[in-house]
Parts: structure tokens; sequence; C-alpha cells
């Protein structure tokens, strides 16, 4: 693989530089204006990269050994997707050697749930997904632990099990609120098109394969004081859903996160019932307790990216231009409710990607199947929806006569215009100056001339070629998360320590933060320090996820660091010449307060849950993405030739880490597109509705094989943002729905091994098989 200089590390040029290089003072609000000098936008390497590469970063899992008389937790776990347990006798596990306790609902002084919904009972009576934990067992070593599990007798009535979404819609079992979106009249407008289409389009869904497994350690001090050790993206949350188990007060419970080794969203909420555990074993035994799911139990126990079904018509004009659109989409919640309805909730938001369509009328459910809780995943339901119009406009184009770059650029959003769900879509000139770069910058005319040829003179093999845009909200759907907190100390040797409500799960959140303090106190980043995120620092803090954490917790850095730099400034007019250290000695003993709390809450956010309606985002952030792959006809194998990315990130905090961003996101994406193959036992044996891909040898998550030979990524210019700090924009999450312009150029291939304007129908994940099937029935569609 060879990366082009714009995204290679070490790198000068104008791109890595980033947006606004040349500070302007004159730019933007006070949130988003940079002074001269500033930090942000420097390149830096990640925090903790050397850490990272030598071995030396500490993950939960790691602070073992500073423990004494450490207990390990292991889950007693049914293997039947649905079955009532008759009965459970837990005293064999205490015949082998090191078990001391077995955890069940009798011991649970609290609440016996661990789900914000109360929907997911700690310790079951009803199994609702294959390996469903019923109890937990403690012992001084896992391998006691794992043989004390394998000796509790369970004792269970086996129940009928659904496992497919179509199944359970077939048996109408479903959980939550339905949900819709309506602008004008759909149905009108389906009447007025010249061309109507109807289809399905459906999409698996992606286990997130972090590398680090889920992990908590949970100890409590001689005042009763709860602590865990916990990998999770909401401490503040796992606080609550432990002092609820518990029946303690949150202030009798503090949760830290040191560091995650990945989550991608699926830390924000499946923690919480594994912190509890290790806490009631705590509480109950005295003795630390550490739980850590091996890969195999963490694959077939937490919940995964929602598989959706969605049934559409469209309706098109003689021009190509959208009329209208009606939609069902219905999500696979799996056993419990978990973050489904929010992620249901974007799905519909984010229906129309960069299009605009007049009339509009989408329906949204979610589907109960008896599977693991599916929970957050990168993008959290707006990739769910996106696909849906991508999958359109894809199936659609041909039959148009239109060349799908042709359709989709006719259909961009235009200034003045409206979501359907009520929101201005602001800047939509930067999508259109994102699109015509990215065309330029991969020569994309050039080569889609040259692929033609190409496909002319070999019958067995095709390339197809693809270009397709992103616009994404940013912000909490959920309004009140949109707050954050911060503490920034300044100690007397002008050395700066500051702690958020951010986690930091390799995406580094914690140097743009370093970076953020440094530039608004005007000192050097080496004089910026980090500490852990703890709930006993910044309370009540929201998950680090929706791609927020640098616009919020940025805003109450900055906050906090302008109230020292207030208290400073009468002493820096007396002092002009003074070093900054002299600055904050002279302060202490004048008695100046050198520390302060901050607080950030995102502004100008409305959103009306019951109507579906108003402004959730703070804006959007656009992106394109041109894909070149060649697919070999007789097997339906592929390679990803070439792939060029322009993304909006504003005015980069921290140019590296956005580049890595939207490298990271977008290999994500293409693995969930192409690569990545949930499949659960939907037999009717006796292991129906197990988890039949859970593990790293049958699930296939992106290695460097599949990247792309050719990797170009450049950072929109002239991008600021006014409504964020320091004028940059989220890079999360947006970059992994640039893979489906793979997926489109999977189905420009496939196209070309049939006549023209044939029509591909192609399945997510387009998998080597599923590329062979699309490609085989467009061959047989020019006989």
């Amino acid at each position: 693989m060879t990366l082009d200089t714009r995204s290679a590390t070490g790198r000068t040029d104008a791109a890595l530089a980033g947006p606004h290089a040349e500070v302007d003072g004159s730019v933007g609000t006070p949130l988003s204006r940079r002074p001269e000098g500033a930090v942000v936008g420097e390149v830096h390497e990640h925090e903790s990269a050397t850490l990272h590469v030598t071995g030396a970063a500490l993950y939960t899992d790691d602070l073992v050994g500073r423990m004494q008389d450490l207990l390990h937790a292991h889950p007693v776990q049914v293997p039947k997707a649905h079955a009532r347990v008759t009965g459970l006798d837990v005293s064999p596990a205490y015949d082998v050697p090191g078990v001391v306790r077995v955890l069940t609902a009798a011991d649970v002084p609290g609440v016996n749930d661990a789900g914000v919904k109360h929907d997911e009972p700690l310790f079951p009576t009803e199994v609702m997904y294959h390996g469903h934990a019923v109890c937990w067992v403690l012992a001084d070593t896992l391998e006691s632990a794992r043989l004390g599990a394998a000796a509790v007798v369970v004792e269970y009535v086996e129940l009928p099990a659904l496992v497919g979404v179509e199944e359970a819609v077939a048996a109408e079992s479903f959980q939550g609120a339905r949900l819709a979106i309506q602008r004008g009249d759909a149905g009108a407008g389906l009447a007025r098109a010249t061309h109507v289409f109807e289809g399905v389009t459906t999409c698996a869904g992606q286990e997130h394969f972090y590398l680090e497994t889920h992990c908590s350690m949970a100890s409590v001090d001689e005042s009763g004081q709860v602590f865990v050790q916990s990998s999770t993206q909401h401490p503040s949350e796992t606080q609550e859903i432990v002092a609820h188990v518990l029946g303690l007060a949150d202030h009798a419970v503090t949760v830290q996160c040191l560091r995650m080794g990945g989550a991608f969203g699926g830390k924000e909420m499946q923690p919480h019932g594994l912190a509890a555990v290790a806490a009631l074993g705590a509480t109950l035994t005295g003795r630390p307790v550490r739980l850590r799911l091996s890969r195999a139990q963490d694959m077939s126990m937490t919940g995964k990216r929602h598989g959706f079904h969605a049934t559409w018509k469209v309706g098109f004009d003689d021009d190509g231009l959208f009329t209208g659109l009606a939609a069902t989409l219905t999500s696979d919640g799996g056993w419990s409710l978990d973050l489904s309805e929010p992620v249901l909730s974007r799905a519909l938001c984010h229906i129309d990607n960069a299009y605009w369509i007049p009339d509009v009328a989408v329906e949204g459910r979610i589907a109960r199947t008896h599977k693991t809780s599916q929970t957050a995943f990168r993008g959290f339901g707006g990739p769910q929806g996106m696909l849906v119009i991508e999958d359109i406009i894809g199936r659609c184009a041909p039959q148009l006569g239109l060349a799908p770059a042709e359709l989709r650029r006719r259909n961009f959003y235009a200034e003045g215009q409206a979501t359907p769900y009520g929101q201005e879509v602001r800047h939509p000139g930067r999508l259109v100056t994102a699109w015509d770069q990215v065309l330029a910058e991969s020569s994309y005319a050039g080569r889609r001339a040259a692929i033609e040829g190409w496909n002319a003179a070999h019958p067995h093999r095709k390339r197809g070629l693809a270009v397709t845009p992103v616009k994404f909200g940013i912000s909490f759907n959920f309004t009140a998360f949109n707050q954050a907190g911060a503490l920034v100390h300044v100690y007397k040797d002008g050395s700066v320590l500051i702690n958020h409500g951010g986690t930091e799960m390799g995406q580094g959140l914690h140097l743009k933060m370093q970076q953020v303090a440094a530039t608004a106190l005007g000192v050097p980043l080496p004089t910026v320090r980090l500490a852990p995120t703890r709930t006993d620092k910044v309370p009540n803090t929201s998950a680090t996820a929706a791609s927020s954490g640098a616009d919020l917790n940025g805003g109450a850095i900055k906050d906090a660091c302008e109230q020292i730099s207030a208290r400073l400034a009468p002493l820096r007019a007396a002092m002009p010449d003074a070093s900054w250290g002299e600055l904050v000695s002279a302060a202490y003993f004048q008695r100046v307060q050198l520390w302060a709390a901050g607080f950030y809450r995102t502004e100008g956010l409305s959103w009306d849950s019951a109507t579906m309606t108003g402004s959730p985002f703070k804006y959007f952030a656009y992106g394109a993405a041109v894909a070149e792959v060649e697919v070999d006809g007789f097997t339906g194998a592929y390679s990803t030739r070439r792939v060029d990315i322009v993304h909006d990130v504003g005015d980069s905090l921290s140019p590296l880490v956005d580049i890595g961003q939207i490298e990271g996101g977008f290999v994500q994406g293409a693995g969930w597109l192409t690569l990545e193959d949930l499949r659960w036992d939907e037999s009717s044996g006796d292991t129906r509705g197990r988890l039949t891909t859970n593990a790293a040898s049958t699930y296939k998550i992106p290695s460097l094989s599949e990247m792309p030979a050719q990797f170009n990524v450049s950072l929109l210019q002239d991008a600021h943002e006014d409504g964020a700090v320091y004028g940059s924009k989220a890079v999360g999450e947006p970059p992994l729905m640039l893979a489906f312009s793979v997926r489109e150029a999977l189905r420009d291939a496939c196209a070309a091994f049939g006549p023209p304007g044939a029509v591909v129908q192609l399945a997510s994940p387009a998998t080597p098989e599923a590329v062979y099937w699309a490609l085989s029935a467009a061959r047989e569609s020019s006989s």
C-alpha cells in the first residue's frame, strides 16, 4: 500500500497544515476565533502514541497486578436463545477449589437491572439471547471461576425464539416508540413523479471488535466508597447504574476510565451491567473483583450495530430530481431497548443524506428479537439511514438513464433548503466544493473513460468507479446530553493539569483538549498534562459519543482557561514582560485563584421527539469520496485500488489526528459494507440463535490487505465553523459513511459484466459471495 503525501505521518504540506493555517483573528465568534500563535491546528502525534507502540500504555485490565487478593468473575451462560429459568443450583460451584462466591439475584441490595430503560435484568429469570448470563462466579483465579461456572446447574424450559428481523415483523414483535418524519405529502410527490420505483434494502449489523474487550475492576475502601475502574465511554452513567444496583447514592460510587483500547460506541451502554457485577462482588466479599470478557464472550454477550430492513417507494421527475419518498425502516433491536430509539431517530434524520426531497414520509420501528441488545456504533443509525437513499440512487440511476454521479449531484441541497425534520442546511456550498475538489484531485472524468476502455478489453475482470457524498449532523439527538464540564488547575510553577468529562479510546480527544488548553492559556503544549477521566472530578458527564467529544469538552476547557486568564489579566497588564511562570508565581502571592471549573452547553438546539421536528444538530459535517475497485468475475473477489477523500473538519484542532480518524472511519465503514458478515444460527436445531461468527476466525474485519493501494485524504479548506470551539468540526463518525463509495464502485463493476444500463442489486455486506451473485445476475440480464 502506498499513501499519498496528504495522508502520511510527518507531513509538512498544506493539507496537513489544515484549514486556515493562516490565522485570521477576525473570523468567527468568541468561541471559534483563534488567537495568533494558537497551538490548535499544529501537527502533533497522539498524546499516548509512544506508550501505545511500546506497550507501556495501561488499560483497565493492566491494573490487575496493583490489587491484592483479587477475585475473578466468570458468567454462567445459558445456551438457548429464549428460555425460562426454572431452577438454579449454585452449590456445586462451591466444591471447586478457589471459588469464593456465586452472585445471584438474591444478592442484589438495590435494583436488579442494568438498563437505563429498566428492561435489562442483571440476573434474569428469562433467558433472552443465546449465552445470556444468569449468574456470576467469583474465584481466586479465572480458571477456578470458569470451572465453578461450569459446575452451576441451570434448569430451564426452552421457549420459541425470534432470530431474524422478518420473523419479528411477521410476529409483530416490536419494542419502544414508533417514529415518523413527514414533510409535505409523500403520496402527492409520488403521484406527480414521471418515474416511480420501489424496493427493499437491508443491511447487516456490525461487531465493534475493539482490541480491548470489556473490562471492569471494582474495590471498596474502609468507608464503603465503591471505586470502579471501567472501560466505559460513559463513566457517569456507569456510576448511576452501579449505584442503583447497590442501592447507594451516586456519591458513594466513583468510576474512572483510564483509557480504552477502542470502543466505537460499544462501550457507551454495555459496560454498566458488567461494572455492576464487579462492584456487587467487591461489596459482598470485601475483595477487589476483576471482570474481563474473553473475545468469544464479548462477541456473544454484547450488542452490535443494528441491522436494518427498509421498504421504500420513490419518485423522480424527467430531470432526475426527487419528487417524493415513502419508506419504512425496521431496526433489529435485539432483546432490550438499550439505545435503539435514538439510533432509529438518527437513521430517520439521515435518510436524506445530502439530497433535497420535497415530499417525505418515513416511518421507523424497532423489532424485538432474541439476540444481544444492539447498541451504539460509530454513526449511530446515520449510516443505516443513508444506505437506504444511496442504494435507491444506485439502483434507480440506470433506469433513469443517468450516471449515478450525475443523479447525486443534481439532487444536492441548495442554500435556503431544510431537512425533512425542519432544520436549515447551512453551508451546502461546502459539500459542492468538496465534491468538485475530490472529482478534480482524483482525475475522475479521465479515469472513468480509462476504466470503460479497460473493461472492454477484459471480459473476466471489471473495474468500477464511484463518488458519494456525506452530510452528517453533529450533536446528541437528546438535547440535554449536549453539555460538558472541565477542571483546569494551574500550579505555582506554571504547569497545568486538566480534567474533563470525555474519555479517550484512541481517537485523540485528550491531545485535542491539551491543545485547546494550551491555546486558551497561551502556553506551550508540554506545559499541559491530562488526568484520567473520573466522576469525582467532573460530575454528570455525557457519553463520549455522537462525535461531540471535542466540541463539548473543548468548550468547557476553554471556558475554564478563560476564567483563569481573566483573573491574570490585571497582573499581565502590570507585568507585560513576565514569563508565564513568573506571572503565575506572582498571582499566587497576590492570592489570585489559579484553578477553575468550566462548563459548556451547545446553544441553538431544539428537538420535539413527539413530532420529530426541530434543529437537533449544531452543524453538518460534509465530505465526498471517490473509490475504484477491481472485481474477479469468476469468484467475486475484489480489491480496492484507489480512494480519494475530501472531508470537512472545519478548522482542524489537530490535523494529524483528524486525518487518521478519516482514514480509520473510512476503513471501518468499508468493513461494514463489504466484509463484516454477522451470522446467527436461524435453524430449528439446538443451537438456534447462537452467534456463529463469534471469533476472528469466522468474523472478518479489514486488515492491511483490504486497504486501498492508493489512499489520498485532503481536509476541506476555508471551512471555519463559527459554532464550535476554535472553528473546528467533529470527525469521529462522518468519515465512516464515505465508504459508500466503495459499495457503489462494486455495483459499478458488477454492472460492467452486463449490458449497458444493467440494474444491480447488491447485498450489504457486499462480500465476495454477494458480489459474485450480483455480477452473475448482471450477466444473465444480457442473455
